[in-house]
This record gives C-alpha cells, structure tokens and sequence, in this order.
C-alpha cells in the first residue's frame, strides 16, 4: 500500500497520559508524556524537531483540545479522527498498539480528519454553547416554578400564556408579599403598567387564577427561584453582548442573510454561524454538511434495496438548532416549510417530519452561505403544481361519492 507521509505520528489521548507513536521511515518510536502544558510542550518540540508531517489523534471528549491549542502554537500539523473511524483490531488493545494503529493508518493515508475550526470559532463556538446551556437551565427553572405555584393550587399558567412575562412575575412578587389579590387590586396594578393591557384573561379570572395557599416553605423556595432567574437572565444578556461582539463582520452578515428563512432568529443564526462559519467550500455539496449535520438519512442499501436507517449523531449543537428552527417554521403557514411537514408528517410522524424540514433549511443555508443568493420561499402551495391532474381526479372521485357532481376548467395561472 502507498504510504502518504513519511514522519508522520499517532496520539492516543487520555486525560492523564499521553502515548505517541512516531514513525520516521522505516523507524518507530513510542513516549508517553503528561497531560500538562510542560509535558505537551515537550510532545510538540520532540514532533517539531523529528520534522513529523502530519500528526492525528482521536476526538476522545474535550482532551484533544489542549494538545491541539499547543500544536497550533508550535505550528505542528494535526488531524482530530472520529474514533469510529479507526478501531483496532478487537483483543489486542492497548494504549501503545493503539497509537502504533492510529501512526499506521495515517501514515497510509487512510484516516479522514474532522473538521476543526479555526480558534476564534472555536472560542465563539463554546460562548453560543455556554448561552444555550444557560436557556436551558432557565427553562428547567421555569417549570420548577410552575410546579411549585401548583402545589400552592396556583393555576396561573391556565390564564397567562407567559409565566415568565413581565405581568406574571408581578402578581407572583405580589402572592409573595402577603398581598390580597382581587379584581381591585388587579385594576390598580394595570394603571400602574405592572399588568399588560393585552392580556385576554379578565380581572375576575386573574383573580380566581391566584386564589391559593402558598405555605412558608413554599414562598421561600419561589422567592429563591426567582432571584436565581433575574441571575440566569443577567447572565444570557451578558454573554449575548459578548457574542455580538466576538463576531466578525462577514459572520454578521452572514446571520443577516439566513434570518430570512422563516424560523430563524437572532439565537438561532449565531449558534449556526459558530458551528459551520461562513466559508462553504470546507463542504463540497449541501449532502456533505447535511450528513455532518446529522440531518439526513443514513445510507443502510443491500441488493439494491433501500432499508430504514436512523440520522447520523452529527453535531449535536447544530442539529439541535435546527430543529428548533423547523419546530418554529412549520407554524407558518404561508411556507414552503408548512407544506412540507404537513406532507411529511401524514405518513412519517411529527418527529420525522421536524427532522426533515430542518434538513431543508439547512441545505438553504449552504446555498445563502455559499452562493451569496438572498432566501426565495417556494410557498406552501409548491407541491401542488406536481400532478395536477391526477390530484384533481382524486378530489373529483371524493366529491361524487358524496353524490355530488362537478365539472373541472383548468386555469392557466391558478392562485396559491
């Protein structure tokens, strides 16, 4: 088999050692170093120095990263390999032969690199991750506060959509003050503007709504949970500034550009923009960053014979992105992305239906990314200019077996 790299090594990375295997020619040499700075700096001068062309190393958690940091410093090449992709024979494992493994396979060419950022996505990247575990939290903080307010029988969430809006928050802050709570009291904090005016729910059903018993411990619990929220809201804003400023210019254009497509907002195209940035030719086709993406199907064919495959992991913060965004798009219906999940969802099931109209707003942003081209919708009458006809001779044959009869004129240019 052709060799690719003459010096080449592979790294078997754990959280306390380091185990390399450099092959110079026909020479194989093993060390094992710390996992500290001192000890990867050895690691990257004694590479630095046997002039080793390409190094790779499994993308074991988040212990790559430093020896990748110290190797961009000392500018030693490197490649990080889905572990997946490289597993050694079974029986034989051991933190030496499978270094030896990952030298061989490189040093063959055999082992496709991942595709790692630049560190200045890197770091953005990891603050839109942080800020997504913050909402997160806020939401499990939510709901503990929705389930705290019902065992006090506090149906607020019956009345209110928001329980974290502005108007919720000051009748919880008034329930925790020892306050009555009446249809006077609920007028006074209107004209106070602590109430919103465009609350469908009357006074009296506020009212009724708040009429509970919250014990001691239970007002100590909810006025901790809301101080931890107001913490929890600094926070998010805080770090939304700093992500704002961190972005480049053309990575803010580029969010821009894909906040056309119905269902992506600000929190949404910066934590898109982080993850697959703003330079498209790293993918070759929209399948390539579909399947990175984890959004498309998986391929399982034998004997010609297509059979059910699940998506791929992907990256787990972009999918789930996505998602979200489809979970929004489906709702108007005035999109290509309605009609698709409508179409979809009939025979597949909500869930599958999501995954596919994420995967369809995804390929739209590599082509907006990539082409430089403004989001056209197809509109949600798209899949009705397909076999016209013969949908018409479907709908023809309902109506008379209703014992209705019908006669049909095509229109030349039919209204969406």
């Amino acid at each position: 088999m052709e060799k690719v790299y003459g010096k080449c090594c592979g790294i078997d990375v754990h959280k306390k050692i380091i185990v390399a295997c450099f092959i110079n020619g026909r020479k194989q040499e093993i060390r094992e170093f710390g996992a500290t700075t001192k000890e990867l700096t050895k690691l990257a001068e004694w590479l630095k120095e046997g002039g080793c062309e390409m190094a790779a190393m499994e993308s074991t958690g988040s212990y790559w990263k430093p020896i990748y940091n110290i190797f961009e410093v000392y500018d030693v090449k490197a490649i990080i390999v889905n572990a997946r992709h490289m597993k050694a024979v079974p029986g034989r494992k051991t933190d030496v032969k499978d270094a030896a493994w990952i030298a061989d396979l490189l040093q063959h060419g055999l082992l496709k690199a991942s595709y790692i950022p630049d560190k200045e996505q890197r770091e953005l990247r990891e603050m839109v991750q942080y800020r997504k575990s913050l909402t997160e939290m806020k939401a499990a903080e939510l709901n503990r506060l929705q389930k705290f307010l019902e065992g006090g029988n506090i149906k607020l969430s019956g009345t209110v959509n928001d329980i974290n809006g502005m108007s919720s928050m000051n009748l919880i802050k008034e329930l925790l003050q020892g306050n009555t709570i009446n249809e006077e009291t609920i007028k006074k904090m209107r004209a106070a503007k602590k109430i919103s005016n465009h609350l469908k729910s009357s006074d009296q059903e506020l009212a009724d709504s708040l009429e509970g018993v919250l014990t001691k411990v239970q007002k100590e619990i909810i006025t901790e949970l809301l101080e931890h929220l107001e913490e929890l809201d600094k926070h998010i804003k805080i770090l939304t500034e700093k992500i704002d400023a961190t972005m480049k210019p053309e990575e803010k254009k580029a969010k821009e550009a894909i906040k056309d497509i119905p269902g992506i907002g600000d929190i949404n195209a910066d934590a898109i923009i982080a993850v697959i940035g703003t330079d498209m030719s790293r993918f070759p086709d929209s399948a390539h960053i579909s399947s990175w993406a984890g959004v498309s199907p998986g391929n399982n064919e034998s004997a010609k014979k297509r059979r059910k495959q699940k998506t791929n992991k992907g990256n787990q913060l972009l999918k789930s992105t996505l998602v979200v965004a489809a979970n929004s798009a489906v709702t108007c219906k005035k999109s290509y992305f309605y009609s698709q999940y409508q179409r979809i969802m009939t025979h597949r099931g909500k869930k599958k239906a999501l995954v596919a109209v994420a995967h369809s707003i995804l390929i739209a942003i590599y082509h907006i990314l990539k082409d430089g081209v403004p989001f056209r919708d197809l509109g949600a009458n798209y899949y009705n200019q397909f076999n016209r006809e013969k949908k018409a001779n479907v709908l023809i044959k309902k109506i008379a077996s209703l014992g209705y009869k019908v006669t049909v004129t095509a229109i030349t240019d039919p209204v969406a």
